[in-house]
């Protein structure tokens, strides 16, 4: 098992050097098809050899001496090394791009980090640094299978994409594809560490993965928003070191598991400083900006910060946390933040047209419910907590790169420009369809972890006899209720728009790669077995988690629940397909004859009006971003974020919780 972790963490490094070293394209796509395998293959045998193993938690032997000394140390020397390199990059380019602050939150946390670990401060006690439950095979499953096809689409995409942009941007694809890699190993890091300086150098190294990758164009918009991005994860990051001095300081821990067996009433501070930091690698309020400045970057990086790496980082450690913040200050303080997240940004996502920026929107609205559930820290909030991780990964990950290549065939991501896309591009329709079916519709998991969420948080506030308590529940119910129904009208409209066609929408000629056309069906099938596996999915990996973690058998997900969901999936994938593979394959579209309130003209496109003038018929959503818009809701929603997180830490001061 170790040297399956060293493998899946060390190997994507390899494949990043080497991607960074090749000039030739060809060889750079060979070198990432066999990475891609490498690493899918690497984590099914480490999850097989897992559940073989017993599938329970598990800590590692870490005593191999290499060269007579110990594999610990070396990998300490690596990490001082690194964040020593880290801390030089973010300098130089602050300094090169006048942007100083970035430097000074840079040269504060890791001085910070430094300081505790060299000055004899820190406590020397003996832990497990590497760590695998459930939870974690989970993650590595999303990294390697979502995160890898991501770099194989990008193959295509990136041919594409330099295409099309012709001199106006740098073809630094090496660098890319680099990055991208180095990503991947960086998270595999991240989510098997359990010594918390291990954790937060991966934690960094992410940070600054997303700065290169969003400033790859290098023009004036790209190096504002990369930088946004990396003071805002900094700043963050500044809070996370500041929650590992305190808990080492005052409490003698230094890893996450340790966390969880304290009295979580004398740890909320430190536990503040820890969410703080995982709710600006979200994205939650009031740091939202920075994820949505990341969409000027090329779509595979969009995707892979949305769905495997970046984003996935933050909400992680909120689930690893949620049984210490559960009834405490620092998990009303998060929930609350979640729940206005998914709330507002929900509400922002209907006045979008363009379709990243829907895509940007709804990820930051479903990570406020991940972060909600994790805040309010019961079984029924963590296991929804997980399955909307599972399945907005893969969703995510498919609309991403649909649209990438719906940008690349139409020249357009504007979801004005997407009518009678099913006639013109069908295939690729079908995999949007899939995707936002994934996001919203029965029996995908999103609808079914937000019914859990919802009464995880009415029965949290029933159960509860504190007065505060039933108001964060109460809120949260609000905040999922309506955040659900705007949810509902801003994919209905995208997917009937999508699906709505006209006699003049013609099929066109598709010049998607193979490599894309790879990923785009491989995420969409996923998307499609995950249902059929839901509740093997629940019972074997997700409910073993939140069993041991909470120390209860209670069934989150019924036997009745489990039978309505195989019911569902027949109505809704088998019975339609097995119509039109019998019935409708070879049938011509229908067409019917529309009323104009004038002479309709013989294209059926237009009419004739009483003037006697051809007109165009033109149809069109309703944004209503006189209503919901940014100018109207983004500063309010800010301020009203600033201020919990402000308020509950001053009152776990006040209270007592320095301690």
């Amino acid at each position: 098992m170790e040297i399956m972790i060293a493998f899946l963490v060390g190997f994507p490094f390899i494949s990043a050097l080497l991607q960074g070293l090749t000039k030739n394209n060809k060889t750079r796509k060979i070198i990432t098809y066999v990475s891609a395998g490498a690493i899918i293959f690497a984590a099914l045998m480490f999850t097989v050899t897992y559940y073989t193993l017993g599938g329970g938690q598990m800590t590692f032997n870490e005593e191999t001496l290499i060269g007579g000394v110990p594999f610990v140390e070396i990998v300490d020397y690596l990490m001082v090394a690194g964040e020593v390199f880290l801390v030089v990059l973010i300098t130089v380019l602050s300094i090169k791009y006048k942007k100083y602050y970035a430097a000074i939150l840079s040269i504060a946390q890791t001085g910070l980090e430094f300081w505790y670990e060299f000055s004899g401060i820190k406590p020397e006690v003996q832990i497990n640094n590497l760590y695998c439950d459930q939870l974690t095979i989970i993650m590595v499953m999303i990294v390697a299978v979502v995160g890898t096809l991501i770099t194989v689409y990008a193959c295509g995409y990136m041919d594409d994409y330099h295409h099309h942009h012709g001199d106006e941007v740098k073809d630094r694809r090496g660098f890319f594809f680099a990055i991208m890699y180095v990503f991947i190993g960086a998270m595999f890091g991240l989510v098997f560490s359990n010594n918390l300086i291990w954790l937060y150098f991966f934690w960094e190294v992410t940070s600054v993965c997303s700065f290169l990758l969003i400033g790859y164009t290098k023009t004036g918009e790209a190096i504002n928003n990369c930088f946004k991005a990396l003071w805002m994860n900094l700043l963050g990051g500044l809070g996370m070191a500041v929650g590992i001095v305190i808990f080492g300081i005052n409490h003698g821990v230094t890893d996450l598991q340790s966390i969880l067996t304290q009295d979580k009433s004398l740890i909320v501070l430190p536990v503040i400083c820890l969410s703080f930091g995982a709710l600006t690698k979200s994205a939650q309020l009031p740091f939202s900006k920075w994820l949505l400045g990341a969409m000027v970057a090329p779509t595979p990086s969009s995707a892979l910060l949305h769905s495997a790496t970046m984003v996935k980082a933050g909400v992680y450690l909120l689930i690893r946390l949620a049984p210490a913040m559960s009834g405490e200050f620092s998990g009303y303080m998060v929930g609350l933040v979640g729940g206005l997240t998914f709330l507002a940004m929900s509400m922002l996502a209907i006045t979008a047209y363009d379709g990243k920026k829907v895509l940007a929107y709804s990820t930051l609205s479903n990570l406020g419910l991940i972060t909600a559930c994790a805040g309010i820290g019961t079984e029924e909030t963590v296991w929804a907590a997980i399955f909307l991780v599972i399945f907005h990964a893969v969703s995510k990950s498919l609309l991403f790169q649909t649209v990438g290549s719906i940008e690349h065939q139409t020249g357009s991501r504007d979801i004005e420009t997407m009518h009678g896309l099913v006639r013109r591009y069908p295939y690729l329709t079908w995999t949007l369809v899939v995707g936002i079916a994934g996001m919203f519709l029965a029996p995908f998991g999103m609808l079914v972890s937000k019914w859990a969420a919802l009464k995880a948080f009415v029965d949290t506030g029933l159960a509860s006899g504190s007065t505060l308590e039933i108001i964060v529940s109460t809120l949260l119910v609000l905040c999922i209720c309506f955040g659900s129904a705007t949810t509902l009208f801003y994919w209905s409209k995208w997917l009937a728009t999508v699906l709505s066609s006209n006699p003049a929408d013609k099929r066109r000629k598709n010049t998607i790669t193979a490599n894309q056309w790879a990923s785009l069906f491989t995420h969409a099938g996923l998307m499609i077995l995950i249902v059929f596996v839901f509740p093997l999915i629940s019972k074997f990996v997700v409910k073993p988690y939140t069993a041991k973690i909470f120390n209860s058998e209670y069934a989150v997900i019924s036997s009745e629940n489990i039978v309505l969901t195989i019911l569902m999936v027949v109505f809704i994938f088998v019975i339609p397909i097995l119509t039109y593979v019998l019935v409708a394959k070879n049938r011509p579209f229908p067409k019917a004859e529309r009323y104009f309130n004038g002479i309709g003209t013989p294209d059926q496109v237009g009419f004739i009006d009483s003037f006697g003038n051809e007109k165009k018929e033109f149809l069109t959503n309703w944004y209503m971003e006189d209503i919901f818009g940014e100018s109207h809701m983004y500063k309010p929603s800010v301020y009203v974020s600033i201020f919990l997180i402000a308020a509950f830490t001053v009152a776990t001061i006040v209270t007592g919780g320095l301690c």
